[in-house]
């Protein structure tokens, strides 16, 4: 009987705590609030040759804005043909991790440290290849002045990653 008279009374003491409390908010209610960034930066993983023939059909076209950047490799690379093998537009965030992910093996994880002086963004960078890290730096990324990133030798040539600050509007 005691048994039963504890349990009778914890139960309603629970019970009148739950009602005590505050209704949470409904998801609904919340105001959706997206991240700030920083900027949108255009990644690129290209692969450089010097065979004539190079990946023929397995290419991606670069967007009309970053036309100049196979000319801009050549004078930075020893090679003559640069494809462009997967491409990414990303925000970059303030206070998060952006990832500008062109393929399923090779990516860049970018970290904002907020603006730099004179323009553009300071960066945190890591280029990886499926769980690894291959370089880890610190850069400024500036409009008009793309970073060039030399990967691993691959096939008859070398894959590059290309890093551009998108203009603002």
């Amino acid at each position: 009987m005691k048994l039963a008279l504890t349990l009778a009374i914890l139960c309603s003491v629970v019970g009148f705590s739950k009602a005590q409390q505050p209704a949470a908010p409904s998801v609904e209610a919340l105001p959706a609030v997206k991240p700030a960034t920083d900027g949108k930066v255009w990644g690129a993983l290209v692969y450089a040759t010097n065979d004539a023939k190079g990946l023929t059909g397995s290419t991606e076209a670069a967007p009309a804005a970053f036309a100049d950047i196979p000319g801009r490799l050549g004078k930075v690379f020893p090679y003559q043909r640069f494809e462009i093998l997967g491409q990414h537009l990303q925000d970059v965030f303030r206070e998060y991790e952006s990832w500008v992910v062109p393929t399923k093996d090779l990516f860049l994880k970018v970290d904002s440290k907020g603006p730099a002086e004179g323009g553009g963004m300071n960066l945190h960078l890591q280029f990886w290849r499926d769980q690894q890290v291959l370089v880890k730096t610190d850069a400024v990324l500036k409009e008009g002045s793309p970073l060039f990133i030399g990967g691993p030798k691959w096939r008859e040539g070398q894959l590059l990653f290309v890093l551009v600050l998108q203009k603002s509007r």
